[in-house]
């Protein structure tokens, strides 16, 4: 199954509180999806996929030992993509924290903060063939 995007462009949602792209907060009791998420990809632009990002987050979030991995690494894998979940439009990122996503050619994405020009210019269309969709919203209203 392909759970990645080529030459698109995620907008924040329509209710997304931010104004500009925040760092997401750790809470007490420890790391949380979009912390780690934003920690990956700020550190590595244009390095993950959609699909690499998902399960690199899931590793970091469950904490699973570079010891299991070795030893069952394909297996969880496995385990973890036969799930359902949801894409990265579901992501806190662009839903809270004011980040568009925008993923290259080659399926590779980093963040785009909500104030920025490249994100007026992705959001506008304005980048020729990039594929422009909105987050989920936060509310069902």
């Amino acid at each position: 199954m392909e759970w990645n995007y080529y030459n698109t462009f995620i907008k924040v949602s329509a209710d997304c509180p931010a104004e500009s792209g925040l760092v997401p907060p750790d809470k007490k009791s420890g790391r949380t999806k979009p912390g780690i998420e934003f920690e990956l990809v700020a550190n590595r632009p244009y390095g993950y996929t959609q699909e690499e990002l998902l399960y690199e987050t899931h590793i970091r979030h469950k904490e699973i030992a570079e010891e299991e991995l070795r030893a069952r690494g394909t297996q969880i894998r496995d385990e973890f993509f036969q799930r359902p979940m949801p894409c990265l439009r579901a992501s806190m990122l662009p839903k809270k924290y004011g980040w568009g996503i925008h993923f290259n050619g080659e399926g590779k994405l980093a963040l785009v903060p909500v104030e920025s020009p490249d994100y007026k210019r992705f959001a506008e269309g304005d980048n020729g063939s990039v594929k422009v969709l909105a987050a989920m919203r936060n509310s069902k209203g």
